[in-house]
């Protein structure tokens, strides 16, 4: 990894992790009204780091989804409604909030923009090398998508 992209991996870390994390079946729900760009990846290691922009439009959902990493997110405008696999609101994060999203199957969740105004996250991926962002999930039985 380059320096410089190391240190700036290394700071969007620290802040994230000073900022206070808070631990976030039928067919694939797909999303919508999400679009994201990459702004960095590293492999080190068996490890891959994925700096990413997601933007949430109003009204959008991420979809039911998993990841086989931890993530670290960073709220920069907005506010995202955060849902887990028993159907409860295990968040409501607004700008300046930072959450983790922890790996595994077993940590089915949805991300949606309730709201007037677009979400944008900056999320730092913490996954095993070649594994997806995200991995579809059926909706476990929740009354929303």
């Amino acid at each position: 990894m380059r320096g410089a992209s190391r240190g700036a991996l290394a700071v969007l870390a620290t802040g994230v992790l000073a900022a206070g994390l808070m631990p976030a079946t039928a067919s694939a729900t797909p999303g919508s009204g999400v679009t994201g760009t990459i702004l960095m990846q590293e492999t080190v290691g068996g490890t891959d780091y994925v700096l990413r922009e997601i933007t949430i439009q109003p009204g959008g959902t991420t979809g039911w989804h998993f990841h086989d990493g931890t993530l670290y997110a960073f709220v920069k405008a907005g506010t995202l409604t955060h849902s887990d696999h028993d159907c409860t609101t295990d968040g409501v994060y607004r700008a300046g909030a930072a959450f983790t999203e922890p790996s595994g199957a077993n940590h089915v969740h949805l991300g949606r923009n309730l709201g007037s105004k677009p979400i944008v996250l900056e999320v730092l991926y913490v996954l095993p090398h070649g594994k997806p962002l995200s991995e579809d999930a059926p909706n476990p039985g929740c009354p929303f998508q």
